[in-house]
């Protein structure tokens, strides 16, 4: 590097995010880029977590990074999320003791489980062989004076050999936790999501079908085959999970990817505080477990105490963006990361390859709207209803309707090139927002549904079996994945067809809960009763959802839904345990609260 060089972007941070940035703009422009790392080696030699992709995700760093055969030579195609949980009165050491709910199908758009030290490796690689491409690590006192006009923004840093000054026009923070430009500009900002992790990598694989006293021929042969399917379960992100916390089994090349995720409101931390505290807590937990893990060679291993936070701003006309954990970040469950960095990334390439400066500065105000729209609606999910993990009936209803709005909301329009289609992004946003306030009250009464069911009575004590595709709008939202090459217009129907779909699949989530409260499948199919729920203000009280279910139990006239509401009633018992207790769940200042009164 010359004293007094001269780039379009400087991105800080080779991670993840700003190695896929600079791919994305050497694939679509001949921007200079400058890429500077305070970290001597690239990747890192400790193993790197957030392996799992999803459809997004996958789409982008396969398809619009252009890495589809690395990521097929690299790395295990993923067979979906599939999620477990120990079944009453079995020991569970057993694979097979446990129920499940997963996706049977895989998806048509492939997604994969990264080994993130090697693909960082590669895209590093890739990078360096474009001309307009420049590599600095080891980097220290690195030093940014933002521009407030349109002058290029100042630089300093320190290398092994020399101090550089230099400008650059644009200024991108992908710093990760280290949160460069948020920290400098009083833009780091709290969320309520208050979640710790701890993780660990063993070598080779951890195959959960064989932690069994099944023989090869009784795992080939088990009849649950003909709902799972053949495909390897391994390969999927397995998810073993109880309330407020999930254990994740994710493969990779050579190696096993494990780690606890807990809300630490709900999960006690001292009992994994250290690497041989998880494990024996982890086979202590899931019994299964301890066919295996205990005889195992770790490889590397880390924690995080608290994980989540949110970001004041991330892109401004100014000409610095943020991305990956550099700005916001959520929850590692449904794996939302890679999302976002693909997410926000493709918007700042947009901004960054934007010459007209009136045009920048709109572009930035709605950018900025979309990319907290796409954060803001995650929270819910790992703010309010975490709980909900412990039940399967539960967290199907609400993971369903999380997956139908991603497929619908997130996906399709990525996939179609839409976010940065100006004309696209107000119909997007009119329909988006609609949903804020239905997830909202969903989430909250799902998770009041999850306590009611906790204090009620016992769980069911056989072994369930459910494919997530069979309820509500899940599976046509997936069908939205076909429609590629779309127009505006098209995309406006699209998204018209879909919002549609899931209000209809709110108010069966809804309805399904009223009717296992009122121990009554007939409340399923009354017309009267569901077109009176109101999808913002619907409370989870049963003695609210009795007296509203009087009004018109008499009722005859059938609701037609658009798909099947018996998916679920596996989970209904007749005639359900005598309540012990009367439970009231409402929201008060604090967030959910519910009492008990003995009857």
């Amino acid at each position: 590097m010359k004293t007094s060089e001269r780039y379009d972007v400087l991105i800080i941070g080779a991670g993840l995010a700003g190695l896929a940035l600079a791919r994305q703009l050497l694939l679509n422009s001949d921007k200079r880029i400058l890429l500077v790392d305070r970290r001597s080696q690239i990747p890192s030699p400790h193993q790197k977590v957030g392996e799992s992709l999803v459809q997004l995700s996958a789409y982008y760093f396969s398809k619009v990074l252009d890495l589809e055969e690395h990521l097929l030579r690299e790395h295990f195609m993923k067979y979906n999320l599939r999620f477990y949980w120990k079944t009453a009165g079995l020991e569970n050491r057993n694979f097979e003791d446990y129920s499940q709910a997963y996706i049977r199908k895989l998806s048509n758009i492939a997604s994969y489980q990264l080994d993130r030290n090697k693909i960082e490796a590669e895209m590093l690689r890739l990078n360096l062989e474009y001309p307009n491409f420049t590599f600095c690590n080891a980097v220290a006192d690195l030093g940014v004076a933002l521009s407030e006009d349109d002058r290029p923004h100042s630089i300093r840093l320190k290398t092994a050999e020399t101090e550089v000054s230099l400008e650059a026009d644009w200024v991108v923070d992908t710093s990760g936790r280290g949160k460069f430009l948020a920290r400098r500009q009083g833009l780091l900002k709290e969320n309520p999501i208050r979640h710790g992790a701890s993780f660990f990598w063993v070598e080779g694989l951890v195959n959960i079908d064989k932690l069994t006293d099944s023989s090869p021929k009784e795992i080939r042969l088990k009849r649950a085959r003909a709902a799972q399917g053949h495909l390897p379960i391994w390969l999927a992100t397995n998810h073993f999970c109880g309330e407020g916390f999930w254990f994740w089994v994710i493969p990779l090349q050579g190696k096993t990817s494990l780690g606890l995720v807990y809300d630490n409101q709900i999960f006690p931390r001292e009992r994994i505080s250290s690497l041989p505290k998880l494990i024996e807590w982890v086979c202590e937990e899931f019994p299964l477990f301890a066919r295996d893990l205990p005889h195992r060679k770790i490889l590397d291993h880390s924690s995080l105490k608290d994980f989540s936070y949110d970001c004041k701003q991330t892109i401004n006309s100014s000409r610095w963006a943020i991305a990956g954990e550099a700005g916001r970040f959520t929850d590692p469950l449904y794996s939302p990361g890679g999302d976002l960095i693909s997410l926000y990334n493709t918007l700042i390439t947009d901004a960054i390859l934007t010459t007209d400066r009136g045009e920048l500065e709109s572009k930035c105000r709605v950018y900025e709207q979309l990319m907290e729209g796409f954060y803001e609606a995650y929270v819910p999910t790992y703010a309010v209803s975490y709980d909900a993990l412990g039940d399967q009936e539960s967290f199907t209803l609400k993971y369903s309707w999380e997956l139908a709005i991603y497929f619908s909301f997130y996906v399709f329009p990525f996939i179609n090139d839409l976010f940065t289609d100006k004309r696209f992004i107000s119909l997007f946003l009119s329909r988006f927002l609609q949903l804020g306030p239905i997830n909202k009250n969903l989430q909250s009464f799902i998770s009041a549904f999850y306590q009611w069911k906790k204090i009620k009575g016992e769980p069911l004590g056989e072994r369930v079996l459910n494919d997530f595709t069979d309820v509500g709008h899940l599976s046509a939202a997936e069908k939205s994945f076909y429609s590629v090459g779309v127009s505006v217009d098209e995309a406006r129907r699209v998204l018209d067809f879909q919002l549609a779909g899931l209000k209809q699949m709110a108010r069966f989530i809804l309805t399904h809960i009223s009717a296992v409260v009122l121990s009554d499948a007939t409340v399923l199919t009354n017309r009267a009763f569901i077109e009176s729920i109101d999808l913002h203000h619907y409370r989870f009280d049963p003695d609210e959802i009795r007296e509203r279910y009087a009004r018109y139990a008499d009722a005859t006239e059938v609701y037609e839904w658009s798909f099947d509401p018996y998916a679920l009633t596996r989970f209904m018992t007749e005639p359900r345990p005598a309540l012990a207790e009367e439970i009231t769940v409402g929201v008060g200042e604090g967030g959910l609260q519910w009492t008990t009164t003995p009857l």
